[in-house]
């Protein structure tokens, strides 16, 4: 069975809907871990009721070489995919050449539309408003080593009314991910 690991710095939301997809179609892939560098992030709590072993790091470990370090932990457990859901930092260089073609992110806009460093979350959903958008949705695109630059693996698309907030946005946005996310992942591990 293909494994994945998720690497996620905030509520988890999307890490949740990962697992639960998994078990729901065994045989898929399973989550062997989860990687977080917020240690007051709530996706360590539901790394923990959802039973999957979650790995805590800081800047130095990220970065580092030796056997305490991220890239030691990945190695051990050679996953077929790495899942970044609502992970804020840059991957380092290393890492992605390391495990080129097999890190994927999610991204709550159209790129190249409101990408890059600090967008993320409600930044993007107000930028979007901002500009008056008659559209926004979501990309999931292969990870290089700079903020949401990689090739794009599949693009959704949600209406914004005038009438939308950064709230109710975020929300249509959210629907998209939940639903998208997990079925991409499935379906990139079946071709590879």
């Amino acid at each position: 069975m293909k494994k994945i690991v998720i690497f996620a710095s905030g509520s988890g939301s999307n890490a949740q809907r990962i697992v639960e997809f998994s078990r729901l179609n065994t045989g898929s892939y399973f989550v062997a871990a989860i990687f977080c560098n917020n240690p007051h992030a709530y996706v360590i709590e539901r790394s923990r009721q959802l039973e999957v072993p979650c790995y805590l790091f800081d800047k130095t470990r990220f970065n580092g070489n030796d056997s305490n370090s991220v890239m030691a932990q990945l190695s051990g457990i050679n996953p077929d995919l790495i899942v970044l859901a609502g992970f804020l930092w840059l991957v380092p260089e290393k890492i992605v050449n390391a495990f080129l073609g097999k890190i994927i992110n999610i991204h709550p806009a159209l790129l190249p539309k409101y990408g890059g460093k600090g967008m993320f979350g409600e930044i993007v959903h107000q930028s979007v408003l901002a500009s008056n958008e008659s559209e926004s949705g979501i990309t999931i695109h292969y990870v290089t080593e700079k903020y949401d630059d990689g090739a794009v693996i599949i693009q959704k698309k949600c209406s914004v009314s005038k009438a939308d907030t950064a709230e109710t946005l975020a929300q249509k946005i959210h629907e998209l991910e939940y639903h998208w996310y997990p079925v991409v992942i499935s379906q990139l591990l079946e071709k590879s």
